[in-house]
This record gives C-alpha cells, sequence and structure tokens, in this order.
C-alpha cells in the first residue's frame, strides 16, 4: 500500500516520482490538535515503511500559515494530564522524522509560530519563503515553554543564549531574520519555495538514497554522542554500504569517468 492510498483528514498527500510532498490542511491556522498529531504519526509511520517514498516535502495547503502550533482551545479545555500527553505524543512523532532514514524537507511559507515552528524544526532542511509572515515561539505568552521539543531543537540550532532570549521574550520575527539565525536554511521568493524544497528532495530520493539517509542519521542521532561512539556510529553505518550496488556503481562510474546510474540493481 502506497501512502498515497491512505485517507487523512487533516493532511494532503501526493508522491512526485519518489518525493512524498503532504500538505498541513487544518483550517483556519493548522493549528494541531490530538487527531491531527495522531495522524501525522500515522503519516510518518507509512513513509517510514513506503519503498516508494525516498525523500519528503512538508508544506501548507494554507497561504496565510505553515502552522500557528497548538491548538490554544483545546489547552483551555482538556486538563493538564491530557495536554502534556499529547506534547508527548508530538514529541515522539518528531523523534521518529529524525530517526527515519529518508530526508525531510520543509516549505515554509507563511505563519510559524510555537509548535508549528518547532515541527518545522524536526525536519532535516528548511526552506522559507521570502514575505510578511512571522515566526516565533511564544509560548511564554501562555505562561508555559514551548513544549513540543522548541528548548532542545531551537537550543541546538540557534544556541542555547539565543534561545532563552527569544522564548523569554516571545518575540515573533521574520523569515528572514530567521534564516540569518539558522532556522531556516534557504531563503526564496514566495513563488518559488516549494519548487525548491522539491528540487532539493528529489536530489535526495533520485541520488544514492539509501547513502544520504545515513548520512542523515548519522548526523540527528550521532551528534548526540560522545565522539568516540559517534565515530564508532558512522563506521557502522559506512560499513554497510561498501558492498551496495549504489556504492558499486559510484566506484565504477568514477573509474569510468561517466556520470553514475543510481537504483542499478
Amino acid at each position: 500500500m502506497s501512502v498515497t492510498d491512505l485517507q487523512f483528514k487533516h493532511f494532503l498527500v501526493e508522491m512526485d516520482g519518489n518525493v512524498c510532498i503532504f500538505r498541513l490542511n487544518r483550517p483556519k491556522a493548522n493549528a494541531h490538535n490530538l487527531e491531527m498529531i495522531r495522524e501525522l504519526e500515522h503519516l510518518v509511520t507509512e513513509i517510514r515503511f513506503d519503498t516508494n517514498v525516498k525523500a519528503v516535502v512538508m508544506a501548507s495547503a494554507n497561504k496565510n500559515f505553515f502552522s500557528a502550533g497548538a491548538d490554544i482551545e483545546e489547552i483551555r479545555d482538556k486538563s493538564g494530564e491530557y495536554i502534556g500527553l499529547l506534547s508527548q505524543t508530538s514529541k515522539e512523532m518528531m523523534m521518529k522524522i529524525r530517526a527515519t532514514p529518508k530526508v525531510y524537507v520543509a516549505a515554509v511559507n507563511g505563519h510559524c509560530m510555537g509548535g508549528g515552528l518547532e515541527l518545522a524544526l524536526s525536519c532535516d532542511v528548511r526552506f522559507a519563503g521570502r514575505g510578511t509572515w512571522k515566526v516565533g515561539l511564544p509560548e511564554v505568552n501562555l505562561g508555559l515553554i514551548p513544549g513540543e521539543g522548541g528548548t532542545q531543537l531551537a537550543g541546538r540550532i540557534v544556541g542555547p543564549s539565543k534561545a532563552l532570549m527569544l522564548m523569554v521574550t516571545g518575540e515573533t520575527f521574520s523569515p528572514e531574520q530567521a534564516t540569518e539565525w539558522g532556522f531556516f536554511d534557504v531563503l526564496e521568493d514566495a513563488d518559488k519555495v516549494e519548487a525548491k524544497a522539491l528540487e532539493f528532495a528529489h536530489k535526495c530520493a533520485d541520488g544514492p538514497n539509501k547513502a544520504i539517509g545515513f548520512m542523515k542519521i548519522a548526523l540527528t542521532e550521532g551528534l548526540e554522542l560522545p565522539i568516540h561512539d559517534a565515530f564508532a556510529y558512522e563506521r557502522h553505518l559506512q560499513n554497510q554500504l561498501f558492498d551496495t550496488p549504489d556504492s558499486k556503481e559510484g566506484v565504477a562510474a568514477f573509474l569510468e569517468k561517466r556520470p553514475p546510474q543510481w537504483g542499478k540493481k
């Protein structure tokens, strides 16, 4: 079964070659509740096991919002225990994204706040569109902290001091500023951002994708290890690649001075 055979209430899913494109689709602002997070967890699991999916683009069907973050009405109406379990479920889903050897590319082209930014930060590479939309981690205004991985992901990306300042003030900032600080990797014109994200995803999907997937895992998991253990983990992953068809093809193409043909059996 392909991921496109599945039915989702809050996501639009399609394939472009070996790239899965899914768009957040919960009006009005893609604010997520438990139902949406559980759907996303299901989608991420199916992507992991769908051999036709080699890379992923995460985007939005809403022209104004990537995601406003957690649904504030749900925070108001549900118990603290419920919201805590929702936050934990969201983090576990994000860890599944980070632990899957397929590159996730975020295409962000609208307001990206709180849990929405945390969701984008769980992706491996992030493209942003120029515009007047805003980015931020404003949970302090609710008397809360970024609870879907934001303290850890933002701290690792922009550094603990900068992350703390942004979280304490709850300030919002432009996509240009967010890119300068490292929240986004590439800033594009608004009408090109998704196409550019897809182009990069195809570079991952159409290349030696097992090696590229291992590169991702070596980074996301290895950087959390002491360097001696990280080197051993890198070696373990590299040793699995030497006898793969892509490795044999890459070496042969280099010696024969021709472009490699990835995916050959």
